[in-house]
């Protein structure tokens, strides 16, 4: 294991030796790209430090990097090998010696994702999807439970301001309630943050969201649609969310126009009515001729299933989104062959008439590139997919990380991007010019690809940052900029200690290992792997189960106007109760801390504001309980409510009073 180490170690040095001057020119006074890569992490085991001091590694697949300001930024990663452990890492804006990859640091080597998502709540706290932690038992069938990016971890300060893992959250798997993939998060307000991925599982039909409402997270899934939600970006106090559509999807609802599939959502603020909103008739699809039919007259619209998902990106001033066609042979018989589309939402758009950028009384959707456009996304990005957009911030410019590039020796679109493939990147105006096409790092500049472009992200005008499928970092800044560096001076974000705890999984029984803990070296990385594989649980007839955080529920009405709503809690838990008319909040209790026992909550209500959905908030603050399947009854599960008022049928009809959440 040594001996292969090193020898790998080698062919990164040959690689990577001249990573220093891998940059692409730009004009005087604007920004240019360069490879910054962030120094590694200490040698493991095994391994002496003078024998890679020198050597850049790729941090392994890097799900998502975000900023905060352009010097409070995080990235998230699913870990290279023995060298790079999986985890966080943040970075503070300092440069030293004009490199800023300097600024980088690792914060954590938990909570990492095979393709993690980060979302910022405030300076100093943010949320991550993860992956869960090894050690529950498989199933009776031998399947392993699934832990890819289905866990959130919440980051922030602690007494000594130095970064830890405040909350971890997770589900049990193989339950109706086990949280699935998640691909998208985002924050309006600390306290009103978003989570969402998968669809739900059948027969139900729509996507599944998280919500957190600064005390705990509940589900509050989007039902209208059967879409997996993929992106969520924050643009004037709302989320934009989009959808990946798919032929095969089941939909309850089709608004807008006949047939129309809408491929973006609307999540408002929390005590905004409605909660979600379907975006309609956004300017993505065409419906000319198909150059290639033989009847040149005939219309042959561009389905909404030929793109893949909206990838996102706001700044101040306007919401980009861009999304480029899926594989041949996913694009429906019937439509038309689509290209990169790219669309743009803002008051300021360019007036090809006046030739200058005006503004409009209201925000409105523009086609900046697609089959509508002079050239058409095809014809100026041919055989290109979408990776990443990120809006330039105070311009009226986004760069777009472009997939499947093809060099000479290749016909047809990469199948998967490997480490021989260079990234490229393309500017964007909103007057629909596309310039800058950059490949990184550029060809005969002596440093090798790095792999293709992944995600792209500006904290501040010509400022950005580009990560590669192989875990390399690209840095777009002017030469001053990296010359006289501004680096926030938070201790939190200073790099001098490491976290290497994670909060046990509150709600979720942690399993113990039965076997010994392995060192970790290199010579047992092998062994270390294994043993975090887990054995499938034994069918048994007097198998343990896990009980119901709450049971035995039932309400009843007090001089006709307060709700008295008594349970019974297996293990002390944090509970609120809140009332809500056509989806507006209209009363609530606090969020109390209850023990174990029966217990009972009151809320008061108003006639003139009479509820039509009761939603019951739990978070378990301890391990649920076991029993023999025994000991246990049939109906555990079973609730009952004595509601007796009007629309009372409308509250149970979702679920135990309308939540659908507890367990």
């Amino acid at each position: 294991m040594r001996t292969l180490l090193l020898s790998l170690l080698a062919l990164m040095v040959l690689g990577a030796s001249l990573a220093g001057p891998a940059h692409a020119q730009a004009p005087e006074g604007e920004g240019e790209w360069r490879l910054e890569q962030p120094a590694r992490p200490p040698a493991p085991v095994g391994l002496e430090e003078e024998e890679i001091a020198n050597v850049p590694v790729g941090l392994g697949r890097i799900g998502d990097i975000s900023f905060w300001s352009a010097n409070r930024g995080a990235l998230i990663t699913a870990g290279s090998g023995n060298i790079i452990a999986p985890g966080v890492w943040v970075y503070n804006g300092d440069c030293e010696a004009g490199q800023c990859a300097s600024g980088w640091h690792q914060l954590s080597t938990k909570c990492g994702a095979s393709d993690g998502r980060i979302a910022w709540s405030g300076p100093d706290e943010f949320w991550t999807i993860s992956n869960g932690r090894t050690g529950q038992v498989g199933e009776s069938r031998g399947n392993l439970p699934p832990i890819e990016d289905d866990t959130l971890c919440r980051f922030g300060l602690n007494e000594k301001r130095e970064f830890e893992i405040l909350d971890s959250y997770a589900t049990l798997a193989f339950q109706s309630n086990s949280y699935p993939m998640m691909y998208a998060a985002a924050c309006i307000e600390p306290s009103d943050c978003w989570f969402a991925g998968e669809k739900l599982s059948e027969p139900q039909i729509g996507a599944f969201h998280l919500h957190w409402n600064g005390v705990t997270l509940t589900r509050e899934p989007y039902t209208a649609e059967g879409h997996a939600a993929m992106e969520l970006s924050l643009f004037e106090g709302r989320l934009y969310e989009s959808v990946k559509l798919s032929s095969s999807d089941r939909t309850l609802q089709k608004q807008g126009n006949p047939g129309e599939v809408p491929a973006m959502h609307v999540i408002n603020p929390a005590e905004v009515s409605p909660t979600f909103e379907t975006l309609v008739g956004l300017p993505l699809l065409g419906t000319g001729p198909c150059p290639t039919s033989e009847e040149p007259h005939k219309t042959c619209a561009e389905f909404p299933q030929a793109l893949e998902f909206l990838h996102l990106s706001a700044n101040q001033d306007a919401l980009w989104a861009a999304a480029g066609p899926v594989k041949e042979n996913e694009r429906p018989v019937k439509s038309g062959k689509a290209g990169v589309t790219i669309v743009r939402y803002s008051k300021v758009q360019y007036s090809s008439e006046a030739h200058r950028y005006e503004e409009e009384p209201e925000a409105v959707w523009r086609q900046i590139l697609g089959p509508e456009t002079h050239p058409s996304g095809e014809e100026a990005l041919p055989k290109s997919g979408v990776r990443s957009i990120a809006s330039e911030p105070a311009t009226n410019d986004a760069w777009v990380a472009l997939g499947s590039w093809i060099t000479q020796e290749l016909e047809e679109f990469e199948e998967e991007p490997g480490p021989t493939t260079r990234a490229k990147l393309v500017h964007v105006s909103a007057d629909g010019s596309v310039s800058d096409e950059t490949l990184l790092p550029a060809p005969g500049d002596g440093v090798g690809p790095k792999g293709a472009a992944e995600t792209i992200v500006c904290p501040a005008v010509h400022d950005c940052w580009m990560t590669t499928t192989q875990g390399w970092l690209f840095h777009l800044s002017t030469e001053a900029e990296r010359e006289n560096p501004q680096p926030n001076g938070d201790p939190a974000f200073s790099g001098g200690y490491l976290i290497t705890q994670r909060p046990p999984d509150e709600s979720v029984p942690q399993e113990v290992s039965d076997t010994l803990p392995i060192e970790d070296s290199a010579e047992q990385a092998e062994a270390s792997h294994a043993s975090a594989l887990v054995k499938p649980a034994v069918v048994n007839q007097f198998a343990k189960v896990t009980l119901p955080l709450l049971s035995d529920i039932h309400s009843r009405l007090i001089h006709h106007t307060t709700l008295d709503l008594s349970f019974n809690l297996s293990v002390k838990a944090r509970i609120r109760l809140l009332a809500r008319r056509h989806g507006k909040l209209v009363a609530s209790t606090p969020a109390r801390v209850l023990e174990a026992g029966h217990r009972s909550l009151l809320l008061a209500l108003n006639i003139h504001r009479w509820p039509t959905k009761l939603s019951l908030q739990t978070h378990a603050l301890a391990p649920l309980k076991t029993a023999s399947t025994l000991e246990s009854s049939s109906n555990t599960d079973t609730v009952t409510s004595s509601l007796a008022f009007p629309n009372a049928r409308g509250l149970l009809q979702a679920g135990l009073l309308g939540s659908g959440w507890l367990p």
